[in-house]
């Protein structure tokens, strides 16, 4: 996700890019999540810590949403 974060970081002159980007930085959390779900149910993860690890998904999740939202806090037209 990090990856995706940057190049919508590098894109964010541009609106529908710089939301196409963030719209997949929160796929990626979702799968993340998915994936600590995966993890818990084969044992890999004790329950606490996959309660900690998708309260930070969600907590990530929300701060996407808030970019998605208002991305004009975030943009530049003076790159």
């Amino acid at each position: 996700m990090c990856m995706n974060m940057r190049e919508a970081w590098a894109k964010r002159r541009y609106r529908a890019h710089f939301i196409s980007k963030l719209t997949g930085c929160d796929g990626e959390n979702s799968e993340t999540d998915t994936s600590l779900d995966v993890a818990k149910d084969c044992s890999y993860i004790a329950d606490e810590e996959h309660k900690e690890l998708t309260s930070l998904c969600r907590q990530v999740g929300r701060m996407l949403g808030s970019m998605i939202r208002k991305p004009e806090k975030f943009q530049t037209s003076d790159l």
